[in-house]
């Protein structure tokens, strides 16, 4: 399937079955913090979100200018830029319940 099938596919599947989330995950190499956020993050949109979502991982290491554009305060960071309102969820993300409310999702 090539990508603008794909995005077209998850675009359709989210018309049916509610909004697509637009996640930004900012980390700070292989740290352990950044690899937990990393990890919980997508166990939470694969079972919550399945098909819904698209996240993108940014190092913040290997792209200073990115991190300095959306003036980062602390890190790991998770940026919901859609649906809006805009969000930010601070910290590896382990708190289940208060991720998927920062998401505005139930459990």
């Amino acid at each position: 399937m090539q990508k603008s099938e794909e995005h077209a596919g998850r675009k359709e599947h989210s018309q049916q079955h509610g909004k697509e989330y637009v996640l930004r995950l900012y980390i700070t190499g292989a740290t352990p913090n950044s690899i937990r956020a990393l990890t919980n993050i997508k166990e939470l949109c694969e079972a919550h979100l399945q098909g819904r979502y698209y996240l993108e991982i940014i190092d913040v290491y290997q792209q200073a200018d990115i991190a300095e554009k959306e003036q980062l305060i602390a890190l790991p960071l998770l940026i919901k830029k859609t649906p809006l309102p805009e969000k930010r969820l601070i910290g590896d993300l382990s708190d289940t319940e208060k991720v998927l409310k920062g998401l505005g999702l139930k459990l």
